[in-house]
């Protein structure tokens, strides 16, 4: 009995050694699953928006050894009345307006700074949109009536076998994605605990087989989309989407404080959600699309492709907000008028016709609700007006 005792406590003492070590092992990976667990935490989801590198893997982009262009002082403008109620309903942190070409309002709130690196969620988007106008214009796509699994054959066989560039831009790929941040066992929160703990985004799109509908035929918003056209991209030119986003759109707007990307296990950008950039840079964006891609002296993005990726061609219902190349037209907007839009409140709203760029960011855990959505933009649209 003595020596059954004995052994059963070294096996006991042993497992308690095993699960240290693997405790010390994955400390890293256990942190960042937490952190996923209580990103949107009431107390903790401020904080945590502007400082997304303390819990994930990330890399930061390379900016040139050279000064920011310029974003210069112009006379400080009186805003609608209602702003002040408009945020802090809406929880926002950041809130900057620029007019012609000038910053003509710049405030914080929550405890936040101007230089905060904040989390761009959705705004991304239209990043990688971008990008993918450049690589069109400098042949190292062909065309975006080409298959995806052109340049991802890691895809055939998969969700997306049949969808186009085009599809895949337009969000009407008919690829079965849950997106309710709030369900637990959502597509998207699945894909964040994939991020979280070390795994691969690329799997994560290859391992999605079912559709909905024929590609190109209905218009529903699928985040994974957009990390299809990250891996078609990097099959196209060989080259990681940071280095690629660094020389051919970040580098050149020079901006005042390097952006980072969230990562995925093995490095690669969680481009869907994952830049995180100062709100004044989000605004330079935002001036080099209302000039039609030009900034800092220089044509960054093709004109033609700022103009196709910001009309409304999705095949969106006819009463519905319209959508572009990963590029929101809000309803009623007028010609030049459209938006970068992330979750919880990030935008980037341009109006070419009032010469008017307002960037936002929020922590607004209510942003889901009815009517929110359409208050944004009644909200930016009044303060375009009084500028």
């Amino acid at each position: 009995m003595r020596l059954v005792l004995k052994w059963a406590l070294r096996l006991v003492a042993l497992l308690v050694v095993v699960a240290v070590l693997a405790g010390i092992w994955k400390r890293e990976e256990l942190t960042r699953l937490m952190a996923v667990n209580s990103l949107f935490a009431p107390d903790k989801i401020v904080g945590n928006f502007s400082h997304m590198d303390k819990a994930f893997l990330s890399t930061e982009l390379t900016l040139p050894d050279a000064a920011p262009s310029p974003l210069p002082k112009g006379p400080d403008a009186t805003l609608p009345a209602q702003t002040q109620d408009w945020v802090e309903a809406r929880d926002v942190t950041a809130l900057v307006a620029l007019k012609n070409g000038q910053v003509v309002h710049e405030s914080y709130y929550k405890g936040t700074e101007a230089g905060d690196r904040r989390i761009s969620w959705s705004v991304a988007k239209s990043y990688l949109s971008a990008l993918m106008g450049v690589l069109l214009d400098d042949g190292s796509i062909s065309s975006i009536d080409d298959p995806v699994t052109k340049y991802a054959p890691a895809l055939i066989g998969t969700a997306y076998d049949g969808s186009t560039i085009r599809n895949v831009l337009n969000m009407s790929s008919g690829v079965t994605f849950n997106e309710d941040y709030l369900d637990k066992s959502s597509d998207i929160n699945r894909m964040g605990r994939v991020l979280a703990l070390g795994g691969t985004m690329d799997g994560f799109a290859a391992d999605l087989t079912e559709t909905f509908a024929e590609p190109g035929q209905t218009w529903q918003y699928v985040s994974i989309d957009t990390h299809v056209l990250s891996m078609v991209i990097r099959g196209a030119t060989g080259r990681s989407i940071p280095d690629l986003m660094s020389e051919k759109i970040i580098g050149p707007m020079g901006l005042e404080q390097a952006p980072y990307y969230l990562t995925d296990g093995v490095g690669v950008a969680f481009v869907l959600g994952g830049l995180n950039m100062t709100t004044r840079d989000y605004a330079r964006m935002g001036q080099m699309f209302l000039q039609r891609g030009r900034l800092n002296s220089q044509q960054i993005v093709p004109a033609d492709w700022v103009d196709a990726s910001t009309e409304a061609t999705a095949p969106t219902a006819p009463d519905a907000i319209g959508y572009g190349f990963q590029w929101w037209v809000p309803k009623g907007a007028d010609e030049g008028e459209f938006m970068a839009r992330g979750v919880y409140g990030q935008y980037i709203y341009i109006n070419r016709p009032l010469g008017v760029v307002i960037a936002t960011n929020a922590a607004d855990r209510k942003f889901r609700e009815a009517g929110v959505s359409e208050e944004n933009v009644a909200m930016f649209r009044a303060i375009a007006a009084a500028l």
